[in-house]
C-alpha cells in the first residue's frame, strides 16, 4: 500500500506575473513567438467598433452658410476677363502678319524697288518661313538641305555684317546683327520661287543656268537696295556691298542647281 505525502495547495496571486517555461529549442518544440498580440479587454470585446454621433441638421446649416468657393460662372477668369477678350496667340508670340505680307509683297515685284521702311522693323518669322519653303521644295528634289541652308543664311548675316563694318569704318547707322540677318532671309524668296520652278527644268542644261543667273540677280539687286538705304555709308560702296550679296545667293543656286 502507497504512502500519501500531504501537498500543500499552490494559490498564484494575481500580481504575480506566471511565466510559461517552453522547452528548449531543438527538442522538438517551437520557439517562442517574437511578439504576442494584446488580448482585447472586455469593454472592447463587447463593443469592437467605435460609434460617433452624427447630426445631420447641424451639417446642413453649416454647409449653407459656408461661402461658395467660385462664385463666377465656369470659364471666367478671376480678374473677371473672359478668353474672348484675350490677345490672339500670334501677336502675343510677336508675329505681324500683315508686316510679314507688305514686305513679301515689295520684294516678289522684280523691277520695283523694295520699300526700305517697311523692313526697317526687323523680324525674323518671315525669313524663317522663307528658308523652311526652301527646304521642303529642296527635300522634293531628293536633298536634304535644312542645316545647309540654316547654316549658310547665318554665315551670309555674318558676313555681310563683317562687310559693312570695314567700309563704314564703325558708321552702320541702322543695320545692326539683327536687322542683317532678316534682310538676307526676306531677300531669300527669289531663291525659293527658284527652287520650286527647278523641279520642272532639265538637270545639267543651260537652261537652269540662265534661270538661276536671274533669280541670284533679282535677290542680289534687292538686298543690295535695302542694306545701302539702312546702312549710313551704304551709297558711297554699293558696287562693293552688290558684289557681296551676288555671291551670298550663288551659292543658294548652285544648291538648287546641282
Amino acid at each position: 500500500m502507497a504512502k500519501e505525502f500531504p501537498v500543500p495547495p499552490v494559490v498564484f496571486t494575481p500580481s504575480t506575473p506566471t511565466h510559461r517555461r517552453y522547452p528548449p529549442q531543438g527538442v522538438g518544440a517551437s520557439p517562442p513567438p517574437a511578439f504576442a498580440p494584446p488580448r482585447p479587454s472586455t469593454s472592447s470585446a463587447a463593443n469592437p467598433l467605435p460609434f460617433m454621433s452624427f447630426d445631420v441638421s447641424a451639417a446642413a446649416a453649416s454647409s449653407s452658410s459656408a461661402p461658395p468657393l467660385f462664385a463666377g460662372p465656369i470659364g471666367v477668369a478671376g480678374s473677371g476677363s473672359s478668353f474672348e477678350d484675350e490677345p490672339p496667340l500670334l501677336e502675343e508670340l510677336g508675329i505681324n502678319t500683315r508686316q510679314i505680307w507688305r514686305k513679301t509683297i515689295s520684294i516678289l515685284h522684280p523691277l520695283r524697288s523694295a520699300d526700305p521702311s517697311l523692313h526697317a522693323d526687323a523680324d525674323l518669322s518671315g525669313p524663317f518661313l522663307f528658308l523652311l519653303s526652301f527646304g521642303l521644295f529642296q527635300l522634293l528634289a531628293g536633298k536634304f538641305h535644312f542645316g545647309i541652308v540654316l547654316g549658310w543664311v547665318t554665315v551670309a548675316s555674318l558676313f555681310l555684317y563683317f562687310v559693312f563694318s570695314m567700309l563704314s569704318g564703325g558708321r552702320r547707322g541702322d543695320l545692326d546683327l539683327y536687322r542683317c540677318v532678316s534682310l538676307v532671309g526676306y531677300c531669300m524668296l527669289p531663291m525659293v520661287i527658284f527652287s520650286a520652278v527647278s523641279l520642272f527644268l532639265p538637270r545639267g542644261g543651260g537652261l537652269i543656268f540662265g534661270v538661276g543667273m536671274a533669280f541670284v540677280i533679282w535677290s542680289a539687286r534687292v538686298c543690295t537696295r535695302l542694306l545701302a538705304e539702312l546702312a549710313s555709308s551704304g551709297d558711297e560702296h554699293r558696287g562693293l556691298i552688290a558684289y557681296a550679296c551676288w555671291l551670298v545667293y550663288m551659292l543658294f543656286s548652285l544648291l538648287v542647281i546641282f
